[in-house]
């Protein structure tokens, strides 16, 4: 059987199909929702509007590629979160496509979220089976979040710890805009960073399991103004971020001793944090960025594991 995932979260549009014998993604696709220079992000109702208009022309080019009257279930992202109050518009284009393509077909619609389908994609990615059946740390860290979760076996998600201000991708972002990539600005700034072959000693706000980040930014203008190039300040900024990963996830680890360590969301994807963190903490797992960065992908396995947050 094949599974469909939907997901249409506030930066992407993302469609994935998955095959249950085969254990493998078949395809998957993805479009960046289209931003204005200068500007960081869109009001929701931009961002409904151009997953509206992306949905039918992405599943016209997944039928060609893929046999949809082979779907058996489809899963579908529903709010930002496992938690009471999460909630975004942009999401409602996502359930409106699953529901109707479900509906026409008579098949199964499996309601999850965008974090447990990061989550999800990651843990995929990792190809060990055990992490499913066992309790897992995952760090998800994107433009929407600097979580640090427990995600247990059947599939509920705890939050140990986050960040009490400004999440992590927003400070990369904001960066990225301010030296002229397109928002969101993540792999402009992690390619910009490894440039950088300077000795940098980041620093890092960690009280326990809650981080702060809101001085990431002023700091990284500070060196700006400096006279720092901005490969300097992009490596700075990521290596802050890396800093905090390793700091949150020791603390994690003493409270949790022996648990597996996943690392998801876009920010995560960059080279520049996994080395760094890699390279004292080696048994912390890294994915591809494929399986990173906001995608479908993880919504389509959950499908094909009939994992539902709401049933309906």
């Amino acid at each position: 059987m094949l599974t469909l995932g939907i997901d249409t979260s506030n930066y992407a549009t993302s469609l994935a199909v998955f095959d249950t014998a085969a254990g493998e993604v078949v395809c998957d696709k993805k479009k960046f929702l289209p931003v204005r220079p200068g500007q960081l992000g869109l009001r929701q109702s931009e961002a409904l509007f151009h997953h509206t208009q992306a949905l039918p022309e992405m599943l016209r080019e997944l039928a060609a590629q893929v046999d949809l009257t082979a779907i058996g279930a489809v899963g579908v992202s529903e709010k930002p979160r496992p938690v009471e109050g999460s909630y975004m518009p942009c999401f409602t284009a996502g359930i409106s496509a699953a529901w109707a393509f479900a509906a026409g077909r008579g098949i199964p619609v499996h309601y999850t979220t965008h974090q447990q389908g990061h989550i999800a994609a990651a843990i995929f990615a990792a190809q060990r089976p055990q992490l499913w059946e066992q309790p897992v740390l995952v760090f998800h860290i994107s433009g929407g979040t600097t979580d640090l979760l427990l995600r247990r076996p059947d599939g509920s998600v705890e939050t140990l710890g986050t960040s009490t201000d400004l999440y992590a991708g927003q400070a990369v972002d904001r960066i990225g805009v301010r030296l002229g990539f397109a928002f969101p600005a993540g792999e402009q700034v992690s390619r910009l960073a490894a440039e950088c072959d300077e000795e940098i000693r980041p620093r890092a706000t960690v009280r326990g399991l809650e981080c702060s980040l809101s001085g990431l930014e002023n700091q990284c203008a500070r060196l700006l103004e400096q006279g720092k190039s901005p490969a300097y300040v992009c490596r700075y900024c990521l290596l802050c971020v890396g800093e905090t990963v390793i700091r949150m996830t020791r603390e994690a680890l003493r409270l949790h001793p022996g648990l597996p360590v996943v690392c998801a969301g876009g920010v995560m994807s960059s080279p520049v944090i996994r080395d760094y963190v890699q390279r004292r903490l080696p048994d912390v797992c890294f994915v591809p960025g494929r399986f990173s960065s906001d995608n479908a992908i993880g919504v389509a396995v959950l499908a094909a594991r009939e994992e539902t947050v709401c049933p309906r």
